[in-house]
Parts: C-alpha cells; sequence; structure tokens
C-alpha cells in the first residue's frame, strides 16, 4: 500500500498525532510541516528527517503532492487553515475543539459541504477505552434509559497546560469551559443520545489570576513548564502567561434536546487529574473510577439499598492496542482518520458533534460572564446536519 503523503500545520503540544501519522512504510508519511516557531520545526527535523519543512503553512496547504493535512495549530486559526486546505480538495484533520465560535464552526461545516473536501475533528475521547466501554454498557440498556448525566473534571495539571500559554487568552481559546470542555461534551452528547438545547453556567478565576508571576510578553515558556510531581500547591506555580483572562473554575447545567439532564464541573486546582462520569437511567445507573486502562467501572442496577461500595456489575476498563496517547486512543483515531481519507464513509467522530460540542461551550461561557443568565444553543443549519448524517455524500 502506498503511504499516504500527509502535511501538518503547527507542531505544539498536539504535535504528537503528527508522530502517530508518520508510518514510513505503513501506510502514512508526514512529507511536509508548517509552524512559525523556529524550535518547533528543529523539533520536527529530528522526528520527520524526510520533511520538507517551513515557517508558511500555505505551501503546504497548497503543495501538490500532499494527500491529506492535520491542522494541530492553535484552536483560533483552525477555521481559517481548516477552510483554505478545504478549498484544495484534501481531506482535513482538525484537532479539537473545532473552533471558538459556532460562527467559525459553522463556517467549517460550509465550506466542507461546498467543495465536497473530507473533514474529520480530532475527538479524541471516542476512541478512549473507558468511554467506549460506557457507551457500550449504555448501548446494551445496563441501566435502562439514560435520564441525567454528572461529570466532574478534576484537572490536576491545569497551571501548567492551560496557564502557561495562549491558552490562557479569551482571544484565542474563548473560555476552557470551551476548550477544554468541548471533550467532555461531546462524549456527554455521545452518552446521552442528544445535544445540549438550553445551557447556564457559573465560573470564576479564582487561584492563577492573583499569582504575580507573569512571563513577560514575548518571553518562551520556562523549560520546566510542566512537571509531573512539582508545581504545588498551585500558588508555587511560576512563569505564568502574560495575559490570563479566563476561568479555572467552572459549573455548567444543560438540558439536551431528547430531554435528559445534566451536569459538568471542571476545576484546574485540584491535586488529581482524572474524569468521573456518572451516568443514571431508569433502571439504573453506572460510574468510572479511574479513566485510563486497568480503571474500573461500576454498575449498579440490580435493587435499591443504602450506601454500597459493592456494585451489582463491575467491569474492568481494558487495555487499548497501543498504550500511548490518551489510554491508547490517538493511534485509534489516527487509524480511523486515514482509513476516511481513503474510503471515506462514516466515522465514530463526528463534524456535526463537535460543532455542538463547541455551540454548548460558546454559549455557556457567555452565560458565565453574564451572571448565569440561561442560554440556548443554536442549532445546525438542517442541510447540513444531513449532508453529514449522510456520510458527507451528497
Amino acid at each position: 500500500m502506498t503511504d499516504l503523503r500527509i502535511g501538518v500545520l503547527g507542531f505544539g503540544l498536539r504535535g504528537s498525532l503528527a508522530r502517530v501519522a508518520h508510518r514510513p512504510g505503513r501506510g502514512s508519511a508526514v512529507t511536509a510541516l508548517a509552524d512559525p516557531d523556529p524550535r518547533a520545526r528543529a523539533e520536527a527535523a529530528v522526528a520527520f528527517p524526510d520533511a520538507t519543512l517551513t515557517g508558511d503553512h500555505r505551501k503546504v496547504v497548497e503543495d501538490p503532492d500532499i494527500d491529506a493535512l492535520l491542522v494541530l495549530t492553535p484552536d483560533h486559526t483552525h477555521a481559517d487553515l481548516a477552510c483554505a486546505a478545504m478549498r484544495t480538495g484534501k481531506p482535513v484533520f482538525v484537532e479539537k475543539p473545532l473552533d471558538i465560535s459556532v460562527e467559525r464552526c459553522d463556517t467549517i461545516l460550509r465550506t466542507a459541504y461546498e467543495t465536497g473536501s473530507r473533514l474529520y475533528v480530532g475527538h479524541n475521547m471516542r476512541h478512549m477505552p473507558v468511554v467506549r466501554l460506557m457507551r457500550d454498557l449504555v448501548e446494551r440498556g445496563a441501566i435502562g434509559t439514560v435520564k441525567t448525566v454528572w461529570i466532574r473534571h478534576f484537572v490536576g495539571y491545569g497551571g501548567d497546560w492551560y496557564f502557561k500559554d495562549w491558552h490562557a487568552e479569551r482571544a484565542h481559546t474563548t473560555g476552557l469551559l470551551l476548550q477544554k470542555a468541548a471533550h467532555d461534551i461531546d462524549v456527554l452528547h455521545w452518552l446521552a443520545g442528544g445535544y445540549a438545547r438550553d445551557v447556564q453556567a457559573m465560573g470564576d478565576l479564582m487561584v492563577y489570576g492573583d499569582n504575580p508571576h507573569r512571563r513577560a510578553p514575548g518571553e518562551p515558556k520556562a523549560d520546566d513548564w510542566y512537571t509531573k510531581d512539582g508545581h504545588w500547591p498551585p500558588h508555587t506555580q511560576r512563569a505564568l502567561n502574560p495575559v490570563i483572562d479566563i476561568e479555572d473554575v467552572s459549573l455548567l447545567n444543560m438540558r439536551l434536546d431528547n430531554g435528559v439532564l445534566a451536569a459538568y464541573q471542571q476545576c484546574h486546582f485540584t491535586p488529581d487529574y482524572w474524569r468521573n462520569y456518572t451516568v443514571i437511567g431508569d433502571a439504573g445507573r453506572l460510574e468510572n473510577f479511574g479513566d485510563g486502562p486497568g480503571s474500573r467501572v461500576k454498575v449498579w442496577n440490580a435493587r435499591r439499598s443504602h450506601f454500597r461500595d459493592e456494585p451489582d456489575e463491575v467491569h474492568e476498563v481494558p487495555p487499548a492496542p497501543d498504550g500511548s496517547g490518551h489510554g491508547g486512543a490517538d493511534p485509534l483515531l489516527m487509524d480511523e482518520f486515514l482509513r476516511f481519507v481513503r474510503e471515506g464513509g462514516r466515522t465514530d467522530t463526528s463534524p456535526v458533534a463537535a460543532r455542538m460540542a463547541v455551540a454548548a461551550g460558546y454559549q455557556a461561557t457567555m452565560s458565565l460572564r453574564d451572571g448565569g443568565t440561561p442560554r440556548r444553543v443554536e442549532p445546525l443549519d438542517p442541510e447540513l446536519a444531513a449532508y453529514f448524517a449522510a456520510g458527507q455524500l451528497r
């Protein structure tokens, strides 16, 4: 099988996906990469010694020898770059979130529809073993019909990952209730079988806003910007982003279009890092304890009782075929994208779902910054929804 020639835009934190896509002799190879940062290009030169490297994204987008493109740049650039790429007819992978506003997401979907270019969005959590396990339990009726979903997201490394670079600025993310929560909102939608219709949120910048230890504008991140065991407690963080105008804790309530009620909580100054999902149906509930391989999903569905730690069913989260990247989700995600490039057809990820996750997160952020005023999530144009539901076939 001839290798697909992959072009990459951006080689920052999610440059790991480019490494996953680089499988020379096994179906795909990164042959061109653009990043305006010389340091990123130097790292890329080591990872992809045979690739053409440039600081100008247009040279990669317009390269006629490229078969497909990965857009791995900061969120607020996705629409411009993805649309430019799709106008060349190339299949495009866009890292999640799709972009930082509903309008920009709709522009991406509309461009895919008008050009016929294949669009794929990198919601890798749909391939995480813990999510697949919970989805399978819901689908087989282990808890009856889903009625409510509660999610708690403990972002133990939030100070490192989201308050030391562009993520900390509204201009680049809208806020973490969109940028970070888009993961979980998408999973919530998938588990509950519907999309958020009404949202109401509250939140604040409670910890990192008071920290005066900021980098000077233009100063690069410190070499130890992330450590596994250091930077605790949160007030010991240093070299934060010069501008921090997003929230570090947020609470979101939702009503989905199928009547399911849901709640999501996100905190960036906890000591632990994991996601906890509780899904309650009309015949039981399930909850995960840990979110990686070897963790457990417990199901209570046989009888009523007072508190009991021992559930009626225990399901161990299975290992992924490849243990790298989000519990092995990233290689599975890339497998699906590369198959989609070659063959088309339906995928477990969904551009419509990606747009709806952003729409919910965006309106929730607007609610949060308006005193918790409820907001209605804009539905997608039915013509676009039908196009993507049909597997991007007219």
